[in-house]
C-alpha cells in the first residue's frame, strides 16, 4: 500500500471509507426491509437464521436494525471479477459548484469496491480521459481497497483540466488487457461522441470488442439531469464554457434549447439501442439522486452471472 504523506491525505482516506461503509451498509439494510430479497447481498454474505442452530455467527447489528436474524457466511472467494473504469476527462468536473459528475462517480465506484470486498469479489480501477492513465490489477484483499481508495483521492483532489476523452480507444485496451472474463463497469457522462457518426461507431465498434472477449458490460452514464439532460437554466443569459476544449460561448439557454435537445436524444437514443443490441446494461446515474439505484443495478447484474 503507498505511504500516505500527511495527517490530512490520512483523514481523507478515512472520510472515503467512512462514507463507502455508510452508503453499502445503509443499502443492504434496506434490502433486508425490503421484499426483494432475490437479488439481496444475502446469497454472498448472510443468510436468514435457522431456528436451533448457534446464534455463534449471527450479526447483532443487523438484528438490531431490521429485527431479523441474519447469520454471517464466510464463504471462499468468488471467481468473479470486476474492474470499475472511471473517466476523469474535463468534462467530469461538471458542475463547478456542489458536488460533480466526477467527485459523484469516486464515492459510487468507492461504495462498489467496499461491497466487492465485503463480498470476496475481485476488483480493479481504470483512471482514464482520451487514453489509459492508470489501471489495478484486480485483487480483493484489504490492503488492494485501500490502494485503490488512495488513488480515487487523488483524482477527487486533482480532477484534470482542459483533458479530452477517447473512451472507444481505452474500451479496446481493456478489451486487450483483461484475459479473464469479467464485469467491466464504465462511470463516464458519455458525451464525447454525442454529434459525430464517427467517433459513435467506434465506440459501439469498442463495445463489441469487450462483448465479443465474453465480457458483461455495466454503462453508469453520469449526468446532473437538470441542467444537462433536461437543460433547465434560468431565463437569462449564460457564459458557457467546453470544459475539455475551453472554447466560450455567450447565449440565451432559449435560443438554442430545442436544438440542443434535439441532437443529446437522437445520441441517447443511439446509444440505448445498441446496447440493447449488444445485451449491455446502460443506467442513468444523476448526480443528485444517491448510490441506491448503482448498487442495485450491479447486484442484479452479478445475480445473471452468478
Amino acid at each position: 500500500m503507498p505511504q500516505l504523506s500527511n495527517n490530512r491525505e490520512v483523514q481523507q482516506l478515512a472520510n472515503l471509507e467512512l462514507l463507502a461503509r455508510q452508503v453499502v451498509e445503509g443499502f443492504i439494510t434496506g434490502l433486508h426491509q425490503s421484499p426483494f430479497h432475490g437479488f439481496s447481498v444475502e446469497f454472498a454474505e448472510h443468510r436468514l437464521y435457522n431456528s436451533g442452530e448457534s446464534v455463534k455467527n449471527v450479526d447483532w447489528k443487523l438484528l438490531a436494525r431490521t429485527e431479523k436474524m441474519f447469520v454471517k457466511q464466510f464463504e471462499e472467494e468468488t471467481n468473479l471479477r470486476s474492474y470499475l473504469l472511471l473517466d476523469t476527462s474535463s468534462s467530469m468536473n461538471y458542475p463547478d459548484k456542489g458536488q460533480s459528475k466526477l467527485q459523484f462517480s469516486v464515492y459510487a465506484i468507492a461504495a462498489l469496491m467496499y461491497l466487492f470486498k465485503k463480498q470476496r469479489d475481485a476488483f480493479g480501477l481504470c483512471l482514464f480521459s482520451d487514453r489509459v492513465d492508470w489501471l489495478s490489477r484486480a485483487r480483493s484483499t484489504s490492503t488492494h481497497l485501500f490502494y485503490l481508495f488512495a488513488e480515487l483521492e487523488k483524482m477527487y483532489n486533482q480532477p484534470r483540466v482542459n483533458t479530452q476523452t477517447d473512451i472507444a480507444g481505452v474500451l479496446h485496451h481493456i478489451a486487450e488487457d483483461i484475459h479473464q472474463r469479467s464485469m467491466v463497469i464504465l462511470f463516464s457522462d458519455m458525451l464525447e461522441n454525442g454529434m459525430d457518426d464517427t467517433k459513435a461507431d467506434a465506440l459501439f465498434a469498442a463495445l463489441q470488442h469487450l462483448k465479443h472477449n465474453k465480457h458483461e458490460i455495466v454503462i453508469f452514464n453520469v449526468t446532473d439531469k437538470k441542467k444537462e439532460l433536461d437543460f433547465d437554466f434560468d431565463n437569462r443569459p449564460y457564459h458557457f464554457v467546453d470544459l475539455e476544449s475551453g472554447q466560450e460561448m455567450r447565449v440565451h439557454p432559449n435560443e438554442i434549447k430545442a436544438g440542443y435537445l434535439v441532437a443529446l436524444n437522437s445520441w441517447r437514443q443511439k446509444l440505448q439501442l445498441k446496447c440493447a443490441q449488444y445485451h449491455i446494461d446502460l443506467i442513468d446515474a444523476n448526480i443528485h439522486a444517491g448510490f441506491d439505484k448503482i448498487l442495485k443495478a450491479y447486484l442484479i447484474k452479478r445475480n445473471k452471472m452468478a
